[in-house]
């Protein structure tokens, strides 16, 4: 992902939570599409804890939280995610 690239040096970091079943296939995703970082997924498919505790009803779901742990936006993408990811990181 270009956005990771361009700032995580700046303090942006990314964590995936995947809604798999399969732990193989998930690691092997994780290989083929090059993703450094940080995965986590407890192989529950839509019984995600993760998934159901920020209410996620579609995938893919992108929510954007401060450095205090809140959401500030969400499912945001391209043009739009980019900013925002800039407006925090500015502040």
């Amino acid at each position: 992902m270009a956005i990771y690239k361009e700032f995580h040096s700046k303090g942006l970091n990314i964590i995936g939570v995947s809604l798999d079943k399969d732990a193989a296939k998930w690691k092997e995703a994780i290989a083929k599409d090059k993703l450094t970082w940080t995965q986590v997924s407890n192989l529950k498919f839509w019984d995600e804890p993760i998934a159901k505790q920020y209410q996620v009803e579609s995938i893919p779901a992108t929510f954007i939280l401060d450095a205090s742990g809140k959401v500030v936006a969400k499912d945001l993408r391209g043009d739009e995610l980019r900013a925002k990811i800039k407006e925090l990181l500015a502040k």
